[in-house]
């Protein structure tokens, strides 16, 4: 059995590995996975790999493009609806699918398949994505059933798939690591799948006002369970957070492979993962009732097929800055505070004595005198009165928040009247639906 590598290393058989640094993946059929601070890829390669850094894009022809996007899931509502799908849910005032397009066209990477679960959502977002990037990107919209996870969905239009590597990629990452850097990697280690992983990114210091000291801390997330030799260069485990009670369970042969292993809960899936197409087409005739990638797909890989290989670090990559923006056209009230973090779009105005911190405002809002908001997203056309105060909170296009209303960990769904002075406190508060 072979073993999985980290770091710029020759491929050999098990035993038999050089000593290497840096990230960690599988070899002609498995992952790889990031050690660093930053975001780094790792793969499964059958040669020895040179730095990412100076990869080249690979060619439009090589690669296939599949962007999962989702579809109005009932685990996002009020946030979305028929109107509005998961792929053009706002982010920072730009649809989130907007991010990896762009991403994508500036690795020359424009013949894109975009997967959304759905007809209705299928049609919005073709609809959009037409008229966003006529004469730009070639870009196939999708519908598959709802609800049939990552790896379903990937199984449904597997007959697309036609060239020799497929670059799968979420439709909602927001990241400035280039997909064409991992595909570039990919490539030229001639990997069976290459996969993006990062650290867990570190929280700001929270909001005092935002807790009152009052509420219980939320009990963390778990992440992937991944086993390490002792010096981090050989990946030797992985299992989803969630599938761990009390003991993580690893094979005696893993152990003997190398000793002692090491045990980290501090990498997380970006969900960025470049195949090549016959491996992915074999897993997901024969695994039919794999549904995820990074649950099922993934692992598998990892137990079946661990080889020696290298990796490379994306040195100098980090996810989006943390600037503070203001349109030139936003109107600000007298003693007005934007904090920093924060985004104001075009034609909003704020009135006076308000403080907005680490939170997002979107086109043409109307927000009163003495509103404070804080760890919050207000999208378009939001109408906001006197003396609101708003926590930790989505609210959705067109909402009316009347004088004195008070938000806290709540989702406001589009369109909606919080009525005056009234108080809600993690609630998920939308229209009521006539159904017929």
């Amino acid at each position: 059995m072979g073993r999985f590598v980290l770091g710029p290393a020759c491929v050999r058989e098990a035993g038999t590995a050089q000593p290497a640094t840096g990230p960690c993946r599988v070899g002609p059929g498995g992952p790889f996975c990031q050690l660093s601070p930053n975001p780094t890829m790792s793969r499964l390669p059958t040669r020895p790999s040179a730095a990412v850094a100076d990869a080249s894009p690979p060619s439009e022809m090589d690669f296939q493009v599949v962007v999962l996007a989702g579809g109005t899931s009932e685990k996002l509502s009020p946030l979305v609806s028929k109107d509005v799908p998961k792929a053009l849910l706002p982010v920072a005032n730009r649809p989130v699918l907007s991010y990896v397009l762009d991403l994508l066209e500036a690795s020359d990477l424009k013949d894109i398949i975009v997967v959304v679960e759905g007809q209705e959502a299928a049609r919005l977002v073709g609809a959009w994505a037409s008229s966003a990037y006529l004469d730009r990107l070639l870009v196939e919209v999708v519908a598959v059933p709802e609800d049939i996870g990552t790896a379903g969905a990937l199984r449904a239009i597997s007959k697309r798939l036609t060239a020799n590597d497929v670059l799968v990629i979420s439709g909602d990452l927001v990241t400035d690591v280039l997909p064409g850097a991992v595909a570039a990697t990919h490539r030229r280690n001639g990997a069976a799948v290459t996969a993006l992983l990062c650290s867990v990114p570190i929280s700001g210091p929270s909001d005092a006002a935002s807790s009152g000291g009052k509420d219980k801390a939320k009990k963390p997330t778990r992440l992937n369970i991944v086993g390490l030799d002792i010096t981090r260069q050989f990946l030797l485990h992985i299992v989803s957070g969630t599938d761990v009670e009390k003991d993580v369970r690893v094979y005696k042969r893993k152990i003997r492979a190398v000793g002692e292993m090491e045990i980290r809960s501090d990498l997380m899936d970006a969900h960025l993962y470049a195949f090549k197409r016959t491996t992915l087409q074999n897993i997901l005739e024969e695994k039919e009732s794999y549904h995820s990638i990074r649950l099922e797909v993934l692992p598998y890989l990892v137990r079946s097929q661990l080889v020696v290989g290298d990796a490379s670090h994306l040195s100098g990559y980090s996810f989006s800055a943390q600037n503070n923006i203001i349109h030139p056209t936003s109107v600000l009230g007298s003693k007005t505070t934007i904090g920093p973090q924060c985004m104001l779009a075009e034609g909003s105005q704020l009135g006076d004595k308000c403080s907005v911190k680490r939170s997002v405002i979107g086109r043409h809002c109307r927000i009163g005198s003495n509103v404070k908001i804080v760890n919050s997203v207000v999208m378009n056309h939001v109408v906001i009165e006197d003396g609101c105060h708003i926590q930790g909170s989505v609210i959705c296009n067109n909402v009316q928040l009347q004088e004195r209303a008070v938000l806290k960990d709540c989702q406001v769904g589009a369109g909606y009247i919080v009525t005056a002075s009234s108080e809600h406190k993690a609630e998920s508060l939308s229209k009521k639906v006539e159904r017929f």
